[in-house]
């Protein structure tokens, strides 16, 4: 079967459109979308071409957009180009360059959508970027529901490649000389992605010659648990978890004893609230030994233990969201982000200029516990660079954060000093000096 005709029979199986339906293809330029905006055409559905030029790559991004454009015209479809000022962005919202270029994008191809009536966005990912994910998603240890891959179906988008290797991509576009661009980032063993695809994908393909094959029958497995686990964990709510008011209640000795308690009671509250796995894990503990007055956040979400009880209610606008950070721990959730913790030795640094987003900090000034919690009128702060402290309300105006980011504005504190306006600045005084031997590194990144 050749990829055009897996290709037909993958969106009927899957019931991804139908030829009524008008499709913008995400175009980037490399070698998959490429080859979907070929497939698509060839197939005969209507579509659109829609291509991002993040202005990050200089003139590659420059000739992405050129190839795009120009292979748009020659099929004879529409086409649509949009410039980002993705620095830019970055710089006001504390984002990583993957978190802004992935909100910046999906929030035009919706407009796109709405302007020019598209029902269905398309997008080229394929099955080793689905492998990938399954990786990424076991290291940061995300539970089973992040080991399924990259859905085919996702409100609007639609994955129609997901049936397809690399390899077979590459193939197609050669055997049909379709012309396609490299990204030369793809090479940079930066991203945590790249490090899986460049370094243990392959290592693993040497072991099992049929890796790809094999890993998409185990996500197809896997998957299909979920969707179990899901309709299961419904019926369960239906009798463990009662509304109050504001509040929901799970009610733990409503949950038939012969089931895993802890499993199910994060199932509840990840799918339901979004609380992540180690947050869950830490309310567990306090659930077995009775330990009340904590509270534990999820992005919208605050929950704590009452008489043996889970109640969960909406984060209320005067809530701070105070938690202790331990640094034995590699991570902490910080409203909608999540900070990663490093104990470094001096030596290992290679650089003091980090974005803002990244914190250095000297471990030997920080007493613990640290606390992690929303800025609050009247504090105040030594901006790295200066020697007299400033109020956080002021910074916050000469860096021009939009009112909404101030409300979801952390601090990290030692003692009653704070140490880092989380994605803004560190103080001076814990800066790293000629003096320092320990390094305390975090990384914010919003989920």
């Amino acid at each position: 079967m050749t990829l055009s005709e897996k290709f037909q029979k993958y969106i009927t199986d899957h019931s991804l459109v139908t030829k009524e339906n008008r499709i913008i293809l995400t175009v980037s330029g490399g070698v998959d979308s490429m080859v979907m905006m070929h497939l698509f055409v060839e197939a005969g559905y209507k579509v659109g071409v829609a291509h991002c030029n993040f202005c990050l790559r200089g003139e590659e991004s420059e000739e992405d957009e050129i190839l795009v454009a120009n292979e748009a015209e020659r099929l004879g479809v529409p086409h649509y180009n949009r410039r980002f000022d993705t620095k830019g962005e970055m710089a006001q919202t504390g984002e990583s360059v993957q978190m802004a270029a992935r909100r910046l994008r999906y929030a035009w191809f919706d407009e796109l959508c709405v302007d020019e009536g598209y029902d269905t966005i398309a997008v080229a990912h394929h099955a080793d970027d689905s492998i990938e994910t399954f990786f990424i998603n076991l290291l940061r240890g995300t539970g089973l529901k992040g080991l399924t891959g990259i859905s085919v179906i996702n409100g609007k988008v639609i994955r129609p490649l997901l049936f397809a290797s690399r390899h077979e991509i590459k193939e197609y576009a050669k055997s049909r000389r379709i012309p396609f661009r490299e990204d030369s980032s793809n090479r940079s063993t930066k991203y945590l992605r790249n490090k899986i695809r460049l370094g243990i994908v392959p290592r693993l393909r040497e072991i099992v010659p049929q890796f790809t094959t094999t890993m998409c029958s185990n996500i197809d497995r896997l998957t299909e648990t979920q969707h179990f686990i899901t309709y299961a964990i419904e019926k369960i709510a239906r009798d463990a978890v009662e509304n109050v008011g504001r509040e929901d209640i799970i009610h733990p000795d409503k949950i038939d004893s012969g089931f895993p308690l802890r499993f199910v009671i994060y199932e509840l509250m990840s799918q339901n609230y979004g609380f992540r796995g180690d947050v869950v894990d830490s309310l567990y503990d306090a659930l077995k030994n009775n330990a009340t007055g904590k509270r534990f956040y999820a992005k919208d979400w605050v929950a704590y233990i009452d008489r043996g009880r889970i109640v969960i209610s909406r984060i209320d606008e005067d809530d701070e969201c105070e938690v202790a950070v331990n640094l034995a721990k590699t991570k902490v959730h910080c409203g909608g982000s999540v900070l990663y913790l490093e104990k470094k030795d001096i030596d290992t640094i290679e650089s003091l200029i980090v974005p803002e987003h990244i914190a250095l900090l000297d471990l030997d000034t920080l007493t613990e516990p640290l606390t992690l919690r929303k800025w609050r009128e009247g504090d105040r702060f030594m901006p790295l660079g200066m020697m007299e402290e400033k109020k956080v309300s002021d910074f916050l105006i000469d860096a021009k954060v939009s009112m909404a980011e101030k409300k979801r504005q952390f601090v990290l504190t030692s003692g009653d000093r704070i140490v880092w306006l989380v994605g803004q600045r560190i103080d001076n005084r814990h800066k790293i000096t000629s003096k320092t031997e320990n390094v305390l590194r975090i990384t914010k990144e919003t989920l």
